[in-house]
């Protein structure tokens, strides 16, 4: 077994939630690696400290230094074209919810004479900067 084929512990975790999420984003990355020790980690959680269970996670030795660039980077790159962006200003500051203006329809308002419910819109996208509501 030369050093092409060797498996090395890359990180030990206390949870299986934060090795899911680092092992997720090898992934994303085409970085081939693997979880051990996950299901000792939740059946005794918070004993890792007492007996020594940490989620564990494996990955080839040539891999190693492209791992670790993955791991440092802390920014994401937006893409321009698949970006929301307010169609008034321009501005990418969005924030997706329901509709503050009420608009009644028909059928909204015979709900909430005869049944007391108000049944909620579509959700919207709403621009933080000039407050416009729109549509994809």
């Amino acid at each position: 077994m030369g050093e092409r084929d060797e498996i090395i512990v890359f990180k030990q975790f206390e949870t299986t939630i934060e090795a899911n999420i680092v092992k997720a984003k090898l992934d994303a990355y085409g970085i081939p690696c693997f979880l051990t020790e996950e299901n000792m980690t939740n059946l005794y959680p918070g004993a890792s400290s007492l007996m020594n269970f940490n989620v564990r996670l494996h990955l080839f030795a040539y891999d190693l230094e492209r791992a670790k660039q993955v791991m440092e980077e802390n920014h994401l790159e937006l893409n321009d074209e698949t970006t929301v962006k307010c169609p008034r200003c321009k501005s990418r500051n969005i924030e997706r919810d329901f509709p503050k203006k009420l608009s009644l329809t028909f059928g909204s308002t015979l709900s909430v004479l005869f049944f007391g419910i108000f049944f909620p819109h579509k959700k919207v996208f709403r621009c933080l900067e000039c407050e416009y509501e729109f549509n994809d």
